[in-house]
């Protein structure tokens, strides 16, 4: 049995995918990146005329990311403590693993699921952070 699952709060997919797919008691989240739901802005990062990125904080995308997961997990029917696996693509290892590790410290204080993280030169839209999750559910 699957099931596609989509969120009202996370922001729209940026392709032709759902935010998670459901597999007997497990929750596939697709990537999920820092963009709020309904805007175009994204949360810590400012483009120049031409879209190409002018700075960015990778906290202010942390937080967001971390946000829209959770809205995708509650709205599936799962939560942030049955995380399982966690697959982190950053764009800027060298500048912004501290910060995100701190952050990723503070979020899962009492849920330590299993995490890679990895560099890559670039994302889907300007973004600096994308997460791939694994989760559990209840029947």
């Amino acid at each position: 049995m699957s099931e596609s699952i989509n969120s009202e709060r996370a922001p729209e997919p940026v392709g032709p995918y759902p935010h998670a797919r459901r597999v007997g008691d497990l929750l596939f989240l697709s990537g999920v990146g820092p963009r709020e739901r309904g805007k175009k802005e994204i949360p810590g990062v400012e483009l120049d005329a031409s879209g190409d990125v002018i700075s960015y904080d990778i906290e202010a995308q942390c937080r967001s990311v971390f946000q829209n997961v959770r809205y995708i997990l509650e709205d599936a029917g799962s939560s942030w403590d049955k995380i399982v696996d966690v697959t982190v693509f950053l764009t800027n290892m060298k500048d912004d693993f501290a910060v995100y590790n701190r952050l990723y410290a503070e979020y899962f204080a009492d849920n330590r699921p299993c995490r890679t993280t990895v560099e890559i030169s670039s994302l889907p839209t300007p973004i600096a952070i994308e997460l791939k999750v694994i989760a559990t559910m209840d029947y």
